[in-house]
């Protein structure tokens, strides 16, 4: 390739062009592979029987039992197939290897007179083959028809079944369940569901040697393990992520952030005054930062619960369990970076489009609407999990699906919120004098973001069935909707505020975001695919989801790094920059963007490692810093955009001094925080890697890390005190800024 056809390519044209393409190219795989998704899923059998005749469950006990599941919020405890809250037991895994040891113990005595404990290694080999034909061979295996268990297996489903009934309706102290609230026959229904999606883990798929979970979890006890696959496409990742950080480097340095000849930087923003519309904002800067706060405090009794689950802190978990809390915690901090962003649009959306909104009272009407959905979602989800609107659970409590928990009602009221906000923003910025593509990516954008969400609510009326279904367009919500929509808003609004603040050269703002833009469309789309990895879809999402990783955030940390530098040359000059603080979160938020989903997101995201980490502790510091960088540190930008407008508006005194320390103490906080959590999830996978996937979720496993566990004391408190200070900071700076004199 030339070097004049790639300075083509590389060209805003050609940027612009790629981005088209790519995106085209990527959802239009995404819709092929959705239509066909009926097919490849694990069926639900219309009954499972014994050997003998006897029924043990049905098609509607499977279902009812995934809504009892989802109704008392399970998934923000344990994990089904891996996927939820790692406080209690992966019920999928528990009722695997239960099965497994009963059939043992079982095949033992009837063959050799003797209990698992006591087999001899030549008898326990023989004994493992028995077992491997019971769970490989013997019966039809999953089906929508009739399922048929050995009476061995019958018995070991009665056994799991009377566990697991104990388990939830006595609680268990030392595990962190209270107990109390769910009845034997709800406990009995749920037993059914976790059973089938043992049989997705443990049965194979038709035509193949491996399970409908592709060999997940590992369980030494029948010999599953990781399959060729899993390693191939872990080789081509890693191959794949070498030349591809290389490309994006050179690309970016050398092509796309030299300043041409006629480039300049415009002058940074001033605001003399404030729209009527943008003053109305200043309500709901306490509100979001107070939910910022509400959701580093409940993280640190999370993490206190994960450390010693036997023993109360604060309250008796029957009136806070962890599963609600736990709930709540990541329900606020979807809330609160949601309500910043929006606050973030509207106030954009005027400076773009010169001029207020028709009926800036629509303002005030949405920050009401949101109080209402956000509040009302918020209690919905407590009493839903604890069983104070079982009549009601689906359209107004807890739908109980991790990171989803919102009830229809409050969906449905959200996504109008979103729409209405939409349709507020493109009011004012379809006006804009000029239109540029950095206003372009921000409108259609925020489109994606109303939008998007509805997928996480088909069908709309009731539960889905089948939870692999389930769970495939729950990932369209938290990854799409995050990693893609999120991130294409995220890079509009940073690029045109990094021009905006007289920091980077429009041209070449425009030309890193295009380049960013093609990559999260390259990457973001399709890499949705390694979340379905284990939770019974097919083999092939191995290699798309394993291929397309984790390149996005470069492109952004480089246009930051160009920022920063020149925000250096202004202090060295002398010139006042008046927007130092919204700039460090903005800054934050490409360096932890690039932390927590590039360099932990590739800790994680290799098919192999995956496989025995999966739903661990390792998952953790990616995730919570990936939301706080990529996302909440940008919520908390435009909450300070809005503050310092207000008193650059108003001649009101402006001091940095304790929005940076609360900027630091959570950035350190978080950061440190990775620091333990990697540790224990490293001993996790070791553990999954040697005894199988079923150990790491025992409390022995955890107990003996115990110091690493309480040592998150330091990050937690850190980061607890971080946001108190923020809080108070933008209270002050909201209401009680002085005149200047």
């Amino acid at each position: 390739m030339t070097s004049s056809l790639l300075d083509q390519l590389l060209s805003r044209k050609g940027l612009y062009t790629a981005f088209w393409v790519v995106g085209i190219v990527m959802v239009t795989t995404l819709i092929v592979f959705t239509a066909n998704l009926q097919k490849e899923v694990p069926p639900i059998p219309e009954k499972v029987v014994s050997a003998s005749g006897e029924v043990l469950y049905t098609y509607d006990d499977i279902v009812n039992g995934k809504g009892n599941f989802q109704q008392f919020d399970l998934m923000d405890y344990g994990t089904m197939l891996g996927m939820g809250a790692y406080l209690g037991p992966d019920f999928t895994s528990e009722f695997f290897h239960r099965r497994a040891e009963f059939l043992y113990d079982t095949l033992g005595k009837e063959t050799f007179g003797v209990g698992a404990a006591e087999l001899t290694d030549e008898q326990r080999g023989w004994i493992k083959e028995s077992v491997k034909k019971d769970f490989y061979k013997d019966g039809a295996g999953l089906t929508e028809g009739t399922l048929t268990y050995t009476d061995a297996s019958a018995a070991a489903f009665k056994s799991n079944t009377a566990y697991l009934v104990d388990f939830l309706v006595n609680g268990h102290k030392e595990m962190a369940w209270p107990g109390g609230v769910i009845t034997t026959e709800e406990a009995k229904l749920i037993a059914c569901f976790v059973d089938w999606s043992q049989l997705v883990a443990s049965t194979k798929r038709p035509g193949t040697d491996r399970s409908w979970s592709n060999n997940w979890p590992p369980e030494p006890l029948v010999d599953q393990d990781a399959t060729w696959t899993t390693h191939y496409y872990t080789l081509w990742e890693l191959l794949a992520l070498w030349v591809g950080t290389i490309l994006v480097l050179y690309i970016a340095y050398d092509k796309l952030l030299k300043p041409g000849k006629d480039e300049q930087l415009e002058e940074p923003l001033v605001i003399t005054k404030l729209f009527p519309s943008q003053e109305k904002l200043l309500k709901y800067v306490p509100v979001v930062s107070l939910f910022f706060l509400l959701q580093m405090i409940i993280g640190g009794y999370l993490a206190h619960i994960y450390a010693d689950p036997a023993n109360n802190f604060v309250l008796d978990q029957s009136i806070i369990p962890f599963n609600v809390m736990r709930a709540l915690h990541v329900n606020l901090a979807i809330i609160w970076v949601a309500i910043g962003w929006l606050v973030g649009g509207m106030l954009i959306a005027p400076l773009v489009g010169e001029e207020d909104l028709k009926f800036p009272w629509l303002v005030d009407v949405l920050w009401g609407a949101l109080l209402v959905v956000g509040g009302g979602g918020l209690i919905g989800i407590y009493m839903g999990a604890t069983g104070q609107m079982r009549d009601v659970w689906f359209w107004f409590g807890n739908e109980g699906r991790e990171l989803l928990n919102l009830a229809r009602v409050w969906d449905i009221g959200l996504v109008v919120g979103l729409v209405m906000w939409f349709l507020m923003v493109f009011s004012v910025i379809r006006k804009a004098k000029t239109n540029n593509v950095l206003v372009g990516t921000i409108i259609w954008s925020a489109f994606g973001i109303a939008t998007l969400y509805i997928a996480g609510m088909m069908p709309l009326h009731k539960i889905e069935p089948n939870f692999t279904v389930d769970d495939y367009f729950r990932w369209w919500v938290v990854h799409l909707w995050v990693e893609l929509t999120f991130e294409l808003f995220a890079a509009g609004v940073l690029a045109f505020l990094t021009v905006a603040l007289g920091l980077v050269s429009r041209k070449s703002a425009e030309r890193i975001m295009l380049f960013e833009l093609a990559l999260i469309m390259f990457g973001g789309t399709l890499g949705v695919g390694h979340h379905y990895w284990w939770q019974g879809a097919d083999e092939y999402w191995i290699a798309v989801g394993g291929v397309f990783s984790a390149l996005e955030p470069l492109p952004l940390i480089l246009l930051m790094i160009e920022a920063f530098k020149e925000q250096g040359h202004i202090k060295k000059q002398g010139r006042e920059f008046l927007f130092g603080v919204p700039f460090l979160f903005m800054a934050g938020s490409a360096f932890l963007n690039w932390f927590g989903a590039g360099f932990l997101g590739m800790v994680i995201n290799t098919p192999t490692i995956n496989y025995y980490c999966h739903g661990t502790y390792l998952i953790m510091p990616h995730a919570h810093t990936a939301l706080l960088g990529a996302f909440g540190y940008i919520s908390l930008a435009f909450l300070y955009m809005v503050v310092r407008s207000n008193a650059m508006a108003k001649n009101l005194q402006w001091e940095e001094k304790w929005s940076r320390i609360g900027f630091w103490l959570v950035t350190i906080g978080v950061i440190l925080y990775a620091i333990p959590t990697l540790v224990i999830g490293f001993h996790q996978t070791q553990v999954a890697h040697d005894l199988g996937y079923w150990a790491t979720r025992q409390r022995e496993t955890l107990d003996s890390m115990s110091g690493w566990m309480w040592s998150r004391l330091l990050p937690d408190s850190m980061m607890i005190l971080g946001a108190l200070i923020i809080f108070l900071d933008l209270l002050k700076k909201t209401f009680f800024l002085k005149k200047e004199n």
